[in-house]
């Protein structure tokens, strides 16, 4: 699969796929200076054009709260491949828990690139699942 990027900056390490694992990370592209209760959204730098039928999913590095405390807002950022301009630059919507400084090239997200549920999807409503009850939320039906 082969992947359209354009670099708005050329500050940033060019993207590249790691042996070991299946995320992409993504480094910010400017210096961001926040506070404790702070929002913003940080560019990451780069535009992609996705294939057809497929969208990435953006989440922080499992570093990114100790490093910075910083919390993406919206959990995890969906890209669809129709976000593909040349100005439609990826960001990372986040909230300062603490003061802290991001600087350009720090590796605060990373991403991968998924095939998109299928169009043909439809739901019928019926009175029982018939499934075994495992317990509520947050329960694996086991003591």
């Amino acid at each position: 699969m082969k992947i359209q990027i354009k670099y708005h900056t050329d500050e940033i390490k060019k993207i590249e796929k790691i042996k070991n694992g299946d995320w992409i990370d993504l480094r910010a592209a400017q210096k961001v200076e926040l506070h404790a209760g702070d929002f913003a959204i940080i560019s990451l730098g780069v535009s992609m054009k996705l294939p057809k039928n497929y969208e990435a999913h953006i989440v922080p590095r499992s570093s990114t709260f100790k490093k910075w405390g910083i919390i993406q807002t919206n959990g995890v950022g969906i890209i669809d491949n129709s976000y593909s301009g040349d100005n439609d630059i990826w960001g990372m919507p986040v909230y300062a828990t603490r003061d802290t400084i991001i600087n350009v090239g720090d590796r605060i997200c990373q991403f991968r690139v998924e095939k998109k549920m299928k169009d043909n999807i439809s739901f019928k409503e019926v009175e029982q699942l018939g499934g075994a009850d495992r317990g509520g939320f947050g329960s694996t039906g086991t003591d």
